[in-house]
């Protein structure tokens, strides 16, 4: 017997300002943001895109964030699409350059203080 295909539906989460939050991750994406009450649904912005879901948070954040996003860009957008970000309300907490040599990452915290890293890696030789 084979196993079912595994597909990434959408990454759910909780939010302070679910709208803000869904907003944000619209312009982040390209997706064009869906209401469903007091949540908010971001389809995939292109056929294997991301799709999002943003809802109240019903209780207090934890400590620890303990998964993140790792988005990934073309060789040598990284330095740009972290400016878009930041101007979008990102902030940079840090760059790993020279830890690995398949990818150079920005790790950055979206309006609410989720982390998620933004990945370049360098063409095949």
């Amino acid at each position: 017997m084979t196993s079912p295909q595994i597909t990434l539906g959408a990454v759910n989460s909780e939010a302070a300002d679910p709208e803000a939050l869904a907003r944000f991750w619209a312009a982040v994406t390209g997706a064009t943001q869906q209401s469903t009450g007091d949540s908010f649904y971001l389809p995939p912005a292109q056929p294997g895109g991301l799709a999002m879901f943003f809802q109240p948070l019903n209780g207090p954040r934890p400590d620890h964030q303990t998964m993140h996003l790792d988005l990934t860009v073309p060789w040598g957008h990284r330095r740009t699409e972290v400016a878009r970000l930041e101007k979008l309300g990102a902030t940079t907490r840090w760059h790993v350059l020279d830890e690995h040599p398949h990818v150079q990452w920005t790790t950055m915290a979206d309006p609410e203080g989720n982390l998620f890293c933004l990945a370049e890696h360098p063409p095949p030789t």
